[in-house]
């Protein structure tokens, strides 16, 4: 009977290789379990009592918390004997951020006062930098703002230097036609209200309006990223040349502003729906409306650990193992630790580090090189591992895949009652052995409970695009991420040492380990053979 289910599991295809080694469990000689067993929960607690420490001040990107954190994880490094690889000279990739921010928003129509956030909305990264304070007794109504061959709200008409009042979408004939692309299928106009900016400053506008009549929903929606500083890599100075100042402005803000001149504008909107021509009216207003956006640099920077491989022939092939050291830095006095976000995804990294680097100096592997990425920026938007793949210090068509490992500290509600389990996310997205690999070192050696519920690609919460192996996955390489789920001191201060479960971590850890094992030292390369096509 145990030959035939053997023989069934092979026919299958789930396990292949040492199919026989790995259902009978680590033996002695077994060097990948031998090394796995240095991940230990008392040297996780050691590294994360540091990194999660006020010292740190929550290692926000761009901050001295997060330089102190760089340079402890680069001694560390050092001390584990781990070469500098950045310009063969440094530990550290260093990056430089552009940091944006609305730091004043206010419109007044005739005597009353719109509430920001409320009756009105702007996108700092969809205008210039700079104060702008616009006072008019004009606006002018250009329909859709559209300018495209076969409807134009702009031909024929002149709006420089005018505040110009616009739609969003675009206009359709009675049989369900777009008047832009003659059928039924929408233009990008109907959607892209950056380009309706971008050609609103090409016709010589001074501003925009957009008319949003579920001002509070997409505020709602948009969360976080209307009033917190929006951080990417880049100057910014494209949005000087390109936008203009605008803003979103509810039913409520038209009527006011419009007054008894609403009547006209309603009339020529139903002027384009009826007839299929463009119309624009100009109106007599008073409208201030007042923007300031700052910008500013900040510089963050990705530490890398390498243990260089051992086989000649196969060295210059990379398994990069991932987390983000950053956090959410301090504010109004509270000091936001990360310990589980992502304090516990790095110190696992730096655990893993050692475990190669033991290897190593034994003289066990790997065979293929290993790059420990500690990434700052993540919090920002992806940004530390954005940077990396866009400024790789190894070619990216030699990297074979990507280990990510992001919030492995606690529990979700769902597995409350168990904590041996971990969610596995992107693992067979783009290479079904790395899925069999991952759930073959499971199966042998650390018997947890794989969840693949945050794989599902109709997933709403998207983990897949939300951590950094989706910078890697997006350019091909496979990818997997180890993940615990949400718990309700997710993002708080209340993210602490006190509260992480280090005898959890452990397996996760040496899971983590043990797949990037297997795949330094087999002897061929895992292929790309699900999802899209690699881009390398």
């Amino acid at each position: 009977m145990k030959r035939y289910l053997i023989a069934c599991l092979l026919g299958l295809g789930l396990m292949h290789g040492r199919v026989l080694a790995q259902l009978q469990g680590p033996t002695e000689e077994d060097a990948a379990w031998r090394f796995a067993q240095t991940i230990t929960a008392d040297e996780i607690r050691a590294h994360l009592e540091v990194l999660a420490s006020d010292a740190f001040e929550g290692r926000e990107t761009g901050t001295e918390g997060q330089r102190k954190a760089a340079a402890w994880i680069e001694q560390y490094f050092r001390g584990l004997g781990l070469p500098p690889v950045v310009g063969d000279t440094a530990w550290q990739q260093p990056i430089r951020f552009t940091s944006e921010r609305l730091v004043e928003a206010s419109l007044r129509t005739g005597d009353k006062e719109w509430r920001h956030l409320y009756d009105f909305y702007a996108w700092p990264a969809a205008m210039p930098a700079g104060r702008h304070e616009i006072a008019a007794d004009e606006v002018v109504f250009a329909g859709y703002g559209i300018d495209a061959p076969a409807w134009s709200d702009y031909a024929g008409r002149d709006v420089e230097g005018k505040v110009v009042l616009i739609y969003q979408g675009e206009p359709f004939d009675r049989q369900g036609r777009s008047r832009v692309t003659g059928s039924e299928q929408p233009s990008r106009w109907a959607g892209d209200w950056k380009l309706k900016i971008a050609t609103a400053r090409r016709h010589g506008a001074r501003a925009v309006l957009l008319v949003e009549p579920q001002v509070r929903k997409q505020v709602l929606a948009a969360g976080s990223r209307l009033f917190r500083p929006a951080t990417f890599m880049g100057d910014g100075s494209a949005a000087d040349d390109q936008y203009l100042p605008h803003a979103f402005v509810s039913a409520g803000v038209v009527r006011a502003l419009l007054g008894k001149h609403m009547k006209k504008v309603v009339k020529a909107r139903k002027r384009i729906e009826r007839k299929g021509k463009p119309a624009l009216v100009a109106v007599p207003v008073r409208l201030q409306l007042l923007l300031d956006k700052t910008r500013s640099t900040l510089t963050g920077s990705n530490v890398l650990g390498y243990i260089e491989g051992t086989d000649p022939a196969l060295k210059d092939e990379l398994i990069i193992i991932s987390a983000h050291y950053d956090h959410l830095g301090k504010h109004g006095g509270a000091i936001y630790n990360g310990a589980d976000d992502n304090g516990s995804g790095t110190s696992t990294v730096l655990e893993i580090a050692q475990a190669f680097a033991e290897a190593r100096k034994a003289g066990a592997g790997p065979r293929r090189s290993v790059l420990c990425l500690l990434v700052s920026g993540e919090e920002k938007g992806l940004l530390g591992s954005q940077y990396y793949v866009h400024h790789p210090v190894f070619p990216l068509e030699h990297t074979v895949a990507d280990i990510n490992i992001d919030m492995i500290g606690r529990v979700d509600k769902a597995h409350a009652d168990d904590p041996n389990y971990v969610y596995v996310i992107g693992a067979d997205r783009l290479s079904s052995e790395l899925h069999q690999i991952n759930e073959a070192m499971n199966a042998r050696y650390t018997h947890l409970q794989l969840d693949y519920t945050y794989n599902a690609e109709d997933d709403p919460n998207r983990y897949y695009y939300r951590s950094d192996h989706y910078n890697f996955a997006e350019r091909g390489i496979p990818a997997v991420f180890f993940f615990s789920g949400v718990h309700d001191d997710y993002h708080q201060p209340t993210d602490t040492v006190d509260k992480i479960m280090f005898d959890k971590m452990v397996p996760i850890a040496r899971l983590a380990f043990l797949t990037a094992w297997e795949l330094a030292n087999r002897d061929a390369r895992i292929r790309v053979d699900k999802g899209k096509a690699s881009m390398r």
